[in-house]
């Protein structure tokens, strides 16, 4: 297939902020854009060139597929019935195959046995017993930024799954990790593959807290892990720009905690911070184009995440990172903040960025006022 030509409309399945990024980079190399979400107020229907308002996951796929030249996702939870129609009127990437093993986790985890990739022991769950604690369970499916999970150290605190469990769920054995790490990359249609300096990130009640690039890792462990990625990226025939999140063992081994085929928030530090960034690179792979430069322009990058928490006492005192070298802010013009809701980020760039990654905490509480 050739590439998308500029003045073609690139589709969107998915309205949040991913789905803007794509839309704005989209934009910016001459594409038009369509998206579909079933908020008229989404972050992404504000900026593309047609909205459609209607839910991902019926017939309003169909209207969106009709409008658009070329398709791509920033969610990838849409059913796999949906993407197959959607594939059989349009080009989709990453294709409907590729969502079908990364959306149920037992399916996912069985993937990277198969093809010998590492991870922790795990199973399917039935009830909140039968394996050694600690673990924490998944739900199966929808279950993203701390949702549908539980921890559970001991056999006391198996009452605490009983909600979970109302749902298909996976166990999986906790592991006492030095770091977590991850892998940002773009794989283009003919195999090529362009790979982002590999990230550092810490977590706060399971939802990205902040990222550091490049991590503070031994060099030939971001190299055993950038190997992997582009490993489990081939093994899926993915299309498009790819996360890989590890957990970094003491004794320096690694093992896979999760795929994800799509722009992620850990690579949000591309953003300013690299020749291109990841959401460009996503238009570029699905839409045929040479893949770009993943090199840093100014030294280290980092990224903190914004949640609706800051506003809970009025609007954030944005003053707090005019005196931060490097700082830009993203806001993703989301109404109604609430705890735990992604309502932007901020990202700094150069000598400045790793003590913003280490005071992140810090800043946060200033930006609360």
């Amino acid at each position: 297939m050739e590439a998308l030509a500029p003045g073609k409309t690139l589709g969107i399945l998915g309205g949040g902020q991913l789905g803007r990024l794509i839309a704005e980079a989209a934009k910016a190399l001459g594409y038009r854009t369509a998206a579909l979400d079933s908020s008229a107020s989404s972050p992404a229907l504000q900026v593309v060139d047609l909205p459609i308002v209607g839910a991902v996951d019926d017939v309003s796929a169909m209207k969106l597929a009709e409008a658009s030249d070329l398709l791509t996702l920033e969610w990838e939870l849409i059913p796999v019935k949906v993407l197959e129609a959607v594939a059989q009127a349009r080009p989709l990437y990453p294709e409907p195959s590729v969502l079908g093993l990364i959306q149920d986790r037992l399916t996912q985890t069985n993937f990277l046995r198969k093809h010998g990739f590492p991870q922790t022991p795990y199973g399917e769950a039935a009830t909140a017993t039968g394996w050694k604690y600690p673990v924490i369970i998944k739900r199966r499916s929808h279950g993203y930024d701390g949702k549908g999970q539980c921890r559970l150290g001991s056999e006391a605190d198996a009452p605490k799954a009983a909600e979970v469990l109302t749902a298909p769920c996976v166990w999986e054995k906790l592991v006492d990790y030095k770091a977590e790490i991850s892998v940002i990359l773009a794989r283009g249609r003919d195999g090529t593959v362009a790979v982002y300096p590999v990230a550092e990130n810490v977590h706060r009640d399971g939802i990205l807290h902040a990222t550091r690039a490049p991590a503070r890792i031994p060099r030939d462990v971001a190299d055993k892990a950038v190997a992997l990625a582009m490993k489990i990226a081939g093994a899926l025939g993915h299309v498009g720009v790819m996360a890989v999140e590890m957990f970094l063992l003491h004794d320096e081994s690694l093992l896979v905690n999760e795929i994800a085929p799509r722009v992620h928030n850990s690579g949000h530090y591309t953003l300013g911070g690299c020749a291109v960034s990841q959401f460009e690179q996503h238009v570029r792979a699905v839409c045929g184009l040479p893949l770009g430069s993943t090199g840093l322009i100014a030294g280290p990058a980092a990224m903190v995440n914004l949640l609706g928490d800051l506003w809970e006492k009025g609007p954030p005192k944005w003053s707090a990172l005019d005196a931060v070298p490097g700082a830009k802010l993203h806001l993703y013009g989301k109404s109604g903040a609430r705890p735990g809701r992604k309502m932007g980020h901020y990202t700094v760039v150069g000598p400045s960025a790793e003590a913003e990654f280490d005071r992140a905490d810090e800043r946060l509480r200033q930006l609360r006022g």
